[in-house]
């Protein structure tokens, strides 16, 4: 609903723009006041309100705000923003999902592929070249980037994870030109986290960053040397517990390590990565029948 109302700005009357912004700047107040004072914090009459509802395809005030109240359901807090109290399993199964799948499509149709490349380019020249690939998060964002390194490991490079902070800092500051420093962080406001980036970038690293947009981290991330992969979604940070986030982060991490992998090639990587798997099958105990 949200998006929908900030796609129609453009089309909307002066007068109806400003309430358009005054429901995007505060949602949920806008669902709770009076018409008298949503008109005063536009600064706009009261019929331009109610005009404005129609506009973008309400019935009127009373069919907006309902709805509008509706699409912006806080959830449980500090459990997931898409279910309720109340909520049966069946419903927790339903709910869970359609908010993950809707996250990992916003994001594949927002993706910036420019930046996607460009990071797929600096790993596998980090492997080629034989130099060190580090992957740094902290909390949550340190799980992310285990499995990470677990990935990059099977590719036969030499790739390390690090949550620590202070093995972190150690780590960054050993890093040199044509080694790849990759900075996961949901909130992108880890004080560790942008001191680490800092240090990488220093030392001539090329640092890939994934956070949401508009964070401290993104931002720095904008100077030459860095690249920001982009990953927001609807998950307050602040809020609930990290789990469209560590999705994203995942699936982002999977789609890296599937693009250097085909940028390494077939000759030497998937002979290697065929015999990892034959060893595996040795070590299971259960017997195929």
């Amino acid at each position: 609903m949200l998006e929908r109302i900030k796609a129609s700005l453009p089309s909307l009357a002066p007068a109806e723009q400003r309430v358009a912004r005054l429901v995007l700047h505060d949602p949920r107040a806008f669902a709770s006041l009076p018409v008298t004072e949503l008109a005063e914090r536009a600064h706009v009459s009261k019929p331009t309100v109610v005009r404005f509802c129609r506009s973008v395809g309400y019935d009127g005030l009373a069919d907006f705000k309902l709805k509008l109240a509706g699409s912006v359901n806080e959830g449980v807090p500090f459990v997931h923003r898409a279910v309720d109290d109340d909520d049966k399993p069946g419903d927790i199964v339903v709910k869970v999902i359609d908010n993950a799948v809707s996250a990992l499509l916003k994001y594949r149709n927002a993706a910036a592929s420019h930046a996607i490349e460009r990071a797929i380019d600096a790993l596998a020249n980090a492997c080629r070249n034989g130099r060190k690939i580090e992957f740094y998060g902290v909390g949550n964002s340190g799980i992310v980037a285990q499995d990470a390194q677990h990935k990059f490991f099977r590719l036969g490079v030499h790739a390390t994870a690090s949550s620590d902070g202070h093995v972190q800092l150690m780590s960054a500051t050993m890093l040199s030109a044509g080694d790849c420093a990759v900075i996961i962080s949901n909130s992108g406001r880890s004080r560790d986290l942008i001191d680490v980036a800092e240090i990488a970038h220093r030392k001539g690293a090329t640092v890939v960053v994934i956070t949401c947009s508009g964070s401290p981290l993104a931002r720095n991330a904008q100077q030459p040397g860095h690249v920001l992969l982009v990953a927001d979604h609807p998950e307050d940070f602040d809020r609930y517990s990290p789990m469209v986030s560590r999705l994203l982060h995942l699936m982002i991490i999977d789609i890296l390590t599937t693009g250097v992998a085909l940028r390494l090639g077939s000759e030497g990587l998937r002979p290697m990565l065929a015999e990892i798997k034959k060893n595996l099958r040795t070590r299971r105990y259960a017997t195929e029948t």
